[in-house]
């Protein structure tokens, strides 16, 4: 059964792909990859975008799944479907002009070409907390490169990954080109150990992304298969003494916050500068007080539930040892959910924060003048680099931050959440993934292997071109 975190109710019943369905639908995804592959790159492009449109035709269904089955607060769903139409626009435009043949230099009598072509069969993984948006990122990005696709939703939300990939058939994608398959961690592994499957995707936590790498390298047999890995982060926001309170504090509130915290960019530790840092702080429990926790289906809720029982009951173990380290600590109302008290935590220092806690917990530590640079060398030293945020009136500062800091994103004097397709392409480095940037111009690059053919135009009586030049061209 698939639960609605926000009052435990039935939202559907799937079943769970079995080995045999793995392995039928991996070899029909195998026979046809090639045939997709050979499809004129406009076509592949041209069912992206009726995708586009079908899933805008039908945005307040696929709304109230994610309300409904992964607890997203009706602004969230709203933007949900948004980013899911923007990749899939996105990448259509990305193909058409990255995926031709390129003619490429060479000496009289010769001539290189360059091609794009799609690896095979690519399995997507994806998680809950974008069920829509990362789910057909991945899966568009592989289908538009030429690939057949093995999709993977979370075990927590797959009813909106169904809904989808009935819209993606709808717009033209072969049955056999593209499939989904239900479950946990057995489906994933069947999938990620088959050695048909040429390349994965895959968004979630290190620890997972770290079993599917050692997995791919198990059969000595085996190509090695690339893996695009995007994962968490320990995300932390330095504030400096010439910051907007303000400013600083509506960001915070929406950074740590929205979405329950369920975001990989989410602030997860706050770092005021000490002449600041009471003044933001009361002002940041005042806002938290604004906050309307309750059901996401309610247009007036701020903070809906975390995703299920279990992260409700892990979240819910640290809170409660961290209980003397509170500085702000809001009340649940009455509720049959999975919902956590968005908390302000003080730490000693910032090396106290020892992994990510993938709910509504922001930790707060002060750091004195004069110690940027060590600051930032200390985050960048925690091993992670997804995202951070710099809030600061002073350009040298935000110039010699954005030298240093080791992160895939950077955001200054602006909340950290909600990178745009194609304006702010998202992905980490280090602990946080492995590139290429989701929504960026080199993403479908790594869904592509590269072949050059190279053709001596003598043996056919020289070389053509130079028939059709003027005298004075000579």
């Amino acid at each position: 059964n698939v639960l609605n975190p926000a009052d435990g109710s039935v939202v559907g019943t799937v079943i769970e792909a079995t080995a045999a369905d793995v392995h039928r639908a991996i070899a029909s995804a195998a026979a046809a990859a090639p045939a997709w592959n050979e499809r004129p790159v406009e076509d592949r492009a041209a069912c992206l975008e009726r995708l586009a449109d079908l899933l805008e035709a039908n945005r307040l269904e696929l709304m109230r799944l994610a309300v409904r089955e992964a607890g997203k607060t009706v602004g969230d769903a709203v933007a949900e479907v948004r980013e899911a139409v923007d990749f899939c626009r996105y990448y259509a435009v990305q193909a058409r002009t990255q995926l031709q043949p390129e003619i490429l230099p060479g000496p009289t009598g010769e001539r290189n070409e360059l091609h794009l072509v799609g690896r095979g069969v690519f399995a997507c993984i994806s998680p809950w907390n974008f069920p829509l948006a990362i789910f057909l990122g991945q899966v568009c990005a592989a289908l538009v490169a030429g690939n057949a696709v093995i999709a993977k939703p979370a075990p927590q939300t797959p009813l909106i990954a169904f809904r989808a990939v009935e819209l993606a058939w709808q717009a033209g994608i072969p049955h056999d080109v593209l499939h989904v398959l239900p479950g946990g961690v057995e489906v994933g592994d069947a999938i990620i150990g088959h050695g048909q499957v040429n390349g994965v995707a895959f968004t979630g936590s290190m620890p997972t992304a770290r079993t599917i790498a050692r997995n791919l390298l198990k059969d000595d047999n085996r190509p090695i298969v690339p893996l695009i890995a995007e994962t968490g982060g320990l995300n932390a926001m330095i504030v400096d003494s010439s910051a907007l309170p303000e400013q600083v504090v509506a960001d915070v509130v929406t950074s740590a916050f929205r979405s329950a915290g369920q975001r990989c960019s989410a602030l997860r530790l706050l770092i005021v500068q000490d002449e600041v840092a009471d003044g933001i702080i009361t002002m940041l429990k005042g806002a938290m007080d604004t906050l309307v926790i309750g059901d996401p289906a309610d247009i007036r809720t701020d903070v809906g539930p975390v995703i299920d029982a279990g992260a409700r009951d892990k979240l819910e173990a640290y809170r409660q040892s961290a209980e003397g380290n509170w500085v702000h600590a809001l009340e649940l109302p009455q509720n049959t959910g999975t919902f956590i008290a968005p908390t302000l935590i003080r730490l000693n220092s910032l090396e106290d924060l020892k992994q990510e806690w993938f709910g509504p917990l922001l930790h707060v530590v002060t750091w004195k003048a004069g110690e940027l640079d060590s600051l930032v060398a200390r985050i960048n030293a925690l091993g992670y680099g997804l995202t951070m945020g710099l809030h600061s009136r002073i350009k040298a500062t935000a110039d010699k931050v954005g030298l240093m800091a080791r992160v895939g994103n950077l955001y200054v004097n602006r909340s950290m959440i909600g990178a745009v397709v194609g304006s702010q392409p998202f992905g980490g480095e280090g602990l946080s993934g492995t590139g290429p940037k989701a929504g960026g111009p080199h993403f479908l690059m790594r869904f592509v292997s590269e072949r050059t053919i190279s053709t001596d135009t003598t043996s056919a009586g020289g070389n053509a071109t130079l028939l059709s030049l003027a005298e004075t061209d000579v």
